[in-house]
């Protein structure tokens, strides 16, 4: 029989090797730990920004939404007289606005806008509307009357943009 080694000779410290390997091993687990984290906890973040900010986010889904088009048949009106000379307008307009949904409340209360441009349109002379500037400001005109809401309590239409699509000014 052998005999028992002393216990010093069995407790070999370990090798540089095996220490180094021990410390790659603890970064890596550290390292995948923290990552860990710190993805769960900017994913958690930004959850806990969407349920405090809806409207934000919800104003962002909006912006990326491709615009709707409204096209009103055409407007014939008689506008105010220029002196003696009397002055007919037709135009034919198109809305542009952000989701289907606003156009169907569009669509949905047409005769009210028929009625808010109509109104516009007859009030003016044809030298207001003649040049480039004065065909802005009506559409700007238009655009006001149009956002505001049909109903007492409703909310203000998104209407983005008033276009021309035809413009004729006749002398009668």
């Amino acid at each position: 029989m052998k005999a028992a080694a002393p216990p010093d000779a069995a407790a070999k410290p370990p090798s540089k090797k095996m220490a180094m390997i021990g410390a790659i091993v603890a970064v890596l687990v550290l390292g995948g730990g923290g990552a860990g984290w710190y993805f769960t906890q900017s994913k958690g973040g930004e959850e806990a920004e969407e349920t405090t900010k809806p409207s934000k986010k919800k104003k962002k889904a909006k912006a990326h939404a491709p615009p709707v088009f409204a096209p009103l048949e055409v407007f014939t009106v008689n506008l105010q007289p220029d002196g003696e000379e009397e002055n007919m307008l037709q135009t034919t307009i198109t809305l542009e606005m952000l989701g289907q949904e606003q156009a169907d409340l569009i669509k949905a209360n047409m005769p009210k806008v028929r009625s808010r441009v109509l109104l516009l349109l007859s009030a003016k002379k044809a030298s207001d509307v003649k040049t480039v500037e004065g065909k802005n400001k009506l559409a700007e005109e238009i655009l006001e009357a149009l956002k505001k809401p049909f109903a007492e309590n409703d909310e203000p239409q998104e209407v983005n943009e008033v276009m021309f699509t035809q413009f004729i000014i006749q002398s009668q």
